[in-house]
């Protein structure tokens, strides 16, 4: 027996290791100094966030394992990060002048982000059952915690209370199916599943459904979407721009990586779970945001709508599928973090609104912001040339080159009806006629939506960057 132990290489881990370090240190100074040290806090978890994805950039190419391979950094992994840290970063740099307004500047929500944030590097490069677990509840319970920080507002404590519930029911489920996989295979890690899944049999099989539920839990794909629209709208509003973007992006890596690296040989198998679940997403994404009236809550249903449109690419089951997902994944994050900017702006006489008819005339009091969100709800739409109408066309191309034609048609009706909702906001900010200013738009947000809008706006004059990086990402999964 060795009496020493190799120690793991924990350079592909160093970024995950830098947040989690780094939290504790905030957490630390934050005790310290009280709850004056909100913005420093702030400051610090945005500086981290940028260092570990500078980090992740500077390590060595190729695929670098750890931890006996159940921690894989590959440059599909790199590729989401990037997109989980930026995410992250732009939400806490958008929650400050809300924060500071509504009292609500604790030190812990940045550290909260950040151990989230760490937890979703850990599930991108999960390679095994244990580390997906271990990645996917410290995201999720930090997400719990932040969903009702503030405590004196009842919607807010009642969204964190059924996120919590649902999510722990989520995460039995899950576990159960990891439990089933386990017993039929002999085996946790994602490539020994792989070569064992065409010998699983039944146990398997029951084992990826329930495994699926919990991972379309996460995404709030239907039918386990039933927490979203309520936490959306309880949530305080930086909290839900967070939810609807980083941790989205975390999920469907999660879902990709399993549904790729575990069951290459049984894609028939879960291809019809994914399929059934992209249309039940679209079609309830599409309808049920017609009749809302809360902003926060049309966001909520049109991010289950988005993410059946990304699982359209996943059921094609090939690279230029994957790659369509991290394409669309990619653009829908940088739409919903432009919307909710927006969002966090719709503020007048000291307090917050959320209603639609809010934004009523919003072209002739602040011109500058109706024409950018304008363009955002076009990009949600799908509207050429915007950037939302490629992700969509590489998704539909994936699915039609693997012949699930029926699954691309329904995909673009549910697109015209899904358009319907958008555009009418977009009738309520030209054509109606304004009741009342919204106060100045911070900085912060004024540059998260320049840059949100002219990424989408211009997106068509030069796609090869976004589009080669989604490749790379895509092949190094095959």
């Amino acid at each position: 027996m060795n009496a020493n132990p190799a120690f793991p290489d924990l350079l592909p881990a160093t970024p995950e290791l830098m947040l989690v370090g780094g939290a504790l240190l905030l957490l630390m100074f934050g005790v310290y100094r009280g709850e004056r040290s909100g913005p420093a806090v702030s400051l610090g978890a945005i500086l981290l966030l940028v260092a570990a994805g500078g980090l992740i950039v500077w390590l060595p190419r190729g695929t670098l394992t750890t931890f006996d391979g159940s921690f894989i950094l590959d440059d599909f992994a790199r590729f989401m990060k990037l997109l989980a840290f930026g995410g992250s970063a732009a939400a806490i740099l958008m929650a400050q002048t809300y924060l500071m307004r509504e009292k609500l500047q604790k030190f812990e929500f940045p550290v909260l982000l950040l151990l989230a944030t760490a937890g979703m590097g850990m599930i991108v490069s999960a390679g095994d059952l244990i580390a997906l677990y271990l990645g996917l509840e410290l995201m999720s319970l930090s997400l719990y915690v932040v969903a009702a920080i503030n405590r004196d507002s009842v919607p807010s404590t009642e969204a964190g209370l059924k996120y919590f519930v649902l999510g722990a029911l989520s995460s039995g489920m899950l576990l159960y199916g990891c439990s089933l996989i386990y017993g039929s295979t002999g085996t946790v890690a994602f490539g020994g599943i792989a070569q064992a899944a065409p010998q699983g049999g039944l146990g398997l099989i029951v084992g990826l459904v329930f495994l699926f539920v919990g991972l379309c839990f996460k995404i709030s794909a239907v039918p386990f979407h039933m927490w979203t629209p309520d936490v959306y709208e309880g949530a305080p509003t930086p909290v839900t721009a967070f939810f609807a973007a980083a941790p989205k992006v975390a999920a469907m890596a999660l879902f990709i990586r399993v549904a790729i690296s575990a069951f290459p040989t049984i894609v028939v198998q879960w291809q019809q779970i994914i399929v059934f679940v992209a249309i039940a997403s679209m079609a309830l994404g599409s309808f049920a945001a017609i009749g809302q009236r809360n902003i926060k809550r049309l966001m909520a249903y049109s991010s289950i709508g988005h993410m059946g449109f990304a699982l359209v690419g996943l059921a094609a089951g090939t690279a230029e599928g994957v790659q369509g997902v991290l394409m669309y994944i990619a653009i829908y994050m940088a739409m919903t973090l432009g919307a909710f900017a927006c969002i966090l702006s719709m503020r007048h006489n000291g307090r917050m609104v959320e209603e639609i008819s809010d934004l009523s005339g919003l072209s002739r009091t602040k011109p500058a912001m109706a024409f950018f969100f304008a363009v955002l709800l076009f990009s949600l739409a799908g509207i050429p040339p915007l950037a939302g109408f490629f992700a969509k066309y590489y998704v539909f191309l994936a699915a039609i080159k693997a012949n699930l034609f029926t699954l691309a048609v329904i995909g673009v009706v549910m697109s015209v009806v899904g358009a319907y909702y958008y555009l009418a906001i977009v009738k309520t900010i030209y054509f109606d006629e304004p009741t009342k200013s919204f106060e100045p738009m911070p900085g912060e947000q004024v540059v998260i939506l320049a840059v949100a809008g002219l990424f989408n706006l211009l997106f068509f004059v030069y796609p090869a960057l976004l589009l080669d990086a989604a490749s790379l990402a895509a092949r190094s999964l095959y």
